[in-house]
């Protein structure tokens, strides 16, 4: 869809959206536009319920007096209530109520709202943003669709005074979108066609923005000692793969201030459960047990895209668990990279063993400045934290509190559970160092109890992402299926602390 920004003006055909505050105050275009069409707009808000409050709209089909075909008149709220998230929401519904625009065009007209905080040309980006993310669709397999099935909106033009620092901000925040669409395309790819080589491949595109991309194969890890990774795609035909991406925005050298941050992803591009094999109802979400290294690849593409002043690796382990011959089976001890043995009690808790030699090996190679880790690794964090939050595990506090304030600014929320010495207790094994589950109760804090043994004194945290990965229902700026959350979160964590 493309997104464009200018001068302060109305089409004179087409579909206009335009604004009004709390108390069905009009904005200064929506008087004009009123005026041109003998109080129409006026008539209209009269005949309704419509208040100006944020969230409502009034549709007002071919106003006299003009040749549009439609006029929308959407509420900002209080000036208080004009932020950022908002405008994005406000965006997204303004797509939702005009996706099938006959002459596939809008125009939105926007004003600067009195004691609110952003500027007409903020709220024009974020509007702009909002709607880019809700037009995100996944049909590539639909064959038989017909037009009017298909969205018929392909340009919303945005008009405000500073449309120059409108179409500014809004090219760093059109490279985010193309990060988190990154990932929701490689979260809705079926197993068929994503799998640990393919989607390996996917990451190298990354190359053109400027990222070095290395892929280790199976012979190269097992060189390295990777026996937790390995062993669970060892029942696959699929061949494993690791992928490291690095993205050098940010000051060169060795020292400190070259240090990279770093992020991790479990890729699991298919999770029958393995020997441990899963319920068939519902096995097809399985799917997206690859949710963690999307959002790694996705970020990936979002900071080198805005060209993000900052070192940082990506690295994700990609896998296919699968049942077969060679499968692993419950009971195998398998030796990590890091030197400490695993007793596999259940295979399909597998994602763990592939996080813990791709945080042993990040943290070995480059000595980050911190690790992040993301993983749709429990059930448990569904049954804990449902839909509406995401688990945060760590052993620091200051990364913590910047990953939730960020969680926050975007509205991918956070929930920080409790990791101390009595959980760890709980993955000790009577063969091996430790076992790769910890019982029935607090299932998603001793999966983190776990990595945690792979992570040294490197400033860590864990997001247990199970719970937000998918969605089954529109949000304004997020279509059903792949969210893509965390991508949004870590670039805003990335641009609040760590860009030079």
């Amino acid at each position: 869809m493309k997104i464009s920004f200018a001068k302060p003006g109305l089409p004179a055909t087409g579909i206009v959206i335009v604004t009004a505050n709390s108390g069905s105050k009009l904005s200064a275009s929506a008087t004009k536009l009123d005026k041109k069409a003998g109080g129409a707009l006026t008539r209209a808000i009269k005949a309704s319920s419509f208040e100006g409050k944020k969230g409502q709209s009034l549709n007002i089909m071919a106003p006299a007096g003009t040749k549009l075909d439609r006029v929308m008149l959407v509420g900002l709220g209080k000036a208080a209530e004009v932020t950022d998230l908002e405008m994005q929401k406000l965006g997204g519904r303004i797509y939702a109520g005009t996706k099938q625009a006959k002459k596939g065009s809008v125009a939105i007209a926007i004003d600067a709202v009195a004691d609110a905080k952003l500027s007409a040309g903020d709220i024009a980006a974020e509007i702009a943003f909002g709607a880019n993310l809700r037009s995100y669709r996944f049909d590539k397999y639909k064959t038989k669709l017909k037009p009017a099935d298909k969205p018929s909106l392909k340009a919303v033009s945005l008009h405000c005074a500073g449309f120059a620092n409108a179409r500014k901000k809004y090219a760093g925040l059109g490279k985010v979108a193309d990060g988190v669409f990154f990932t929701r395309d490689l979260l809705s790819e079926p197993p068929n066609v994503l799998y640990p080589d393919t989607l390996a491949k996917q990451a190298k595109t990354l190359e053109k923005l400027g990222v070095k991309v290395q892929i280790l194969n199976e012979a190269q890890m097992r060189k390295l000692g990777m026996g937790a990774l390995l062993g669970v795609g060892q029942g696959s035909i699929r061949e494993s793969r690791m992928v490291v991406m690095q993205w050098n925005g940010g000051p060169k050298g060795k020292g400190k201030a070259a240090q990279p941050i770093a992020f991790i992803g479990k890729g699991v591009t298919f999770d029958t459960g393995g020997i441990s094999i899963k319920p068939s109802a519902g096995m097809e979400d399985m799917k997206w047990d690859m949710g963690g290294s999307g959002v790694v690849i996705g970020l990936m593409k979002a900071l080198a895209g805005r060209k993000a002043k900052v070192n940082v690796v990506g690295v994700v382990g990609l896998v296919e668990n699968m049942p077969g011959g060679n499968a692993q089976r419950p009971g195998d001890i398998v030796t990590s990279m890091s030197g400490q043995t695993i007793e596999v009690l259940n295979t399909d808790a597998e994602g763990r063993l592939v996080l813990a030699d791709a945080l042993h090996y990040t943290n070995e190679r480059f000595k980050p400045k911190f690790m992040v880790n993301l993983a749709t690794l429990t059930g448990a964090i569904i049954v804990s934290l449902g839909s509406h939050h995401a688990g945060l595990f760590s052993n620091n506090d200051q990364l913590s509190e910047r990953l939730t304030k960020a969680g926050l600014d975007v509205e991918e929320k956070l929930w920080r559970l409790p990791l101390t010495d009595a959980y760890d207790k709980m993955i000790n094994s009577q063969a091996a160092d430790m076992q790769n589950i910890g019982g029935r109760g607090a299932g998603s804090i001793t999966a983190a109890q776990f990595l945690q043994r792979f992570v040294g004194k490197t400033p860590w945290a864990h997001l247990d992402i199970a719970g937000v990965t998918w969605s089954k229902a529109d949000a304004p700026t997020v279509p059903k299926g792949g969210t893509a959350f965390g991508v949004r979160l870590l670039d805003r964590l990335v641009a609040n602390n760590y860009e030079s």
